[in-house]
């Protein structure tokens, strides 16, 4: 089983990255050109292209940049000569930060908040599904820009903009990445809870739970032991999907609170053509991307004997 989902991450792994470089290097001469500016002439833009080995077969570009990969070395920058793999190791943790404290954040929540409404139904259930639905259409950026106005200008309760390591003081980490988390909690809250509510109702209906509680078994067992067990499949893909599109959101936010992460590094390097930056960045989201994948279809397996058998 693990074996066959790590084949399969390293098929998309190379599918994906070849058709993301292709893209990217496909052109040399506009690659060389952006490098240049517009004014160069056309000799200079074909020595540039020679320089830096644009001008051999795309695939053989590829192959050296997937060596490099694997040591360690994705290239320096085409305008400020940094070494993508350092740029990487200094943003990358920034919007980890975000994204693991974000997850674990929406997992307890979006439990907690699902099981809630599906059981207890009512108002409380009627809530949930009116706040979900606000807060999955509301995009992570105007929460920012509104969390940012009341609690770090109006009352000034968090920092504003800005970074603290967590290595720098613990504390102040905390909260730098408060108010940012926040942005993304209100979008990824709202839409795990309403796919766990969705599973909860699914289960409670089912024979099987009548059957568990006719012979005697509490209420609690019932919910915690077997519905809430038979209902982690769905929970688990779907969030292994607010993960892909919390990656997305992290971009806008991280550029309202001025965080030094991964969402500064893409659009930076995106507006000036530095072609190296944006295929280490584009390479970090595609490796995060896969390996929650994993992660989620092989918890889902372990927790549900039927997906073990496909």
């Amino acid at each position: 089983m693990i074996l066959k989902q790590l084949a399969r991450a390293a098929g998309v792994f190379l599918v994906v990255t070849f058709a993301t470089f292709a893209l990217m290097y496909g052109n040399g001469e506009g690659v060389a050109r952006a490098t240049l500016g517009l004014s160069a002439s056309a000799e200079d833009v074909q020595r540039r292209v020679v320089e830096l080995g644009l001008d051999r077969p795309l695939l053989v570009q590829y192959l050296d940049w997937l060596g490099g990969v694997f040591a360690g070395d994705l290239g320096r920058s085409y305008f400020t000569g940094l070494d993508v793999t350092t740029a990487l190791e200094v943003r990358v943790p920034v919007t980890l930060s975000l994204v693991i404290a974000t997850l674990l954040l929406t997992i307890v929540g979006s439990v907690l908040i699902g099981v809630a409404a599906a059981y207890y139904g009512g108002w409380i259930d009627r809530t949930v599904q009116f706040l979900g639905g606000v807060g999955a259409a509301i995009p992570p950026f105007i929460v920012a820009v509104v969390l940012v106005l009341f609690f770090g200008v109006e009352w000034p309760l968090f920092p504003a903009t800005g970074y603290i390591r967590p290595e720098e003081s613990f504390t102040g980490w905390l909260y730098s990445i408060t108010l940012p988390v926040a942005a993304l909690l209100v979008g990824t809250i709202a839409g795990g809870a309403w796919q766990i509510r969705g599973a909860v109702r699914d289960m409670l209906s089912r024979d099987f739970v009548r059957t568990l509680r006719a012979r005697g078994i509490s209420e609690r067992a019932v919910v915690l032991r077997h519905v809430l067990r038979s209902a982690s499949g769905p929970g688990i893909i779907a969030f292994g999907l607010l993960v892909i599109g919390m990656l997305g959101g992290t971009i806008f936010v991280e550029r309202v609170f001025a965080l030094p992460g991964m969402g500064q590094l893409v659009t930076q390097s995106a507006q000036a053509g530095d072609i190296p930056m944006v295929m280490g960045s584009v390479l970090v989201t595609i490796v995060i991307v896969l390996v929650v994948n994993v992660a989620a279809d092989l918890a889902n397996s372990l927790l549900n004997p039927k997906a073990r058998k496909r």
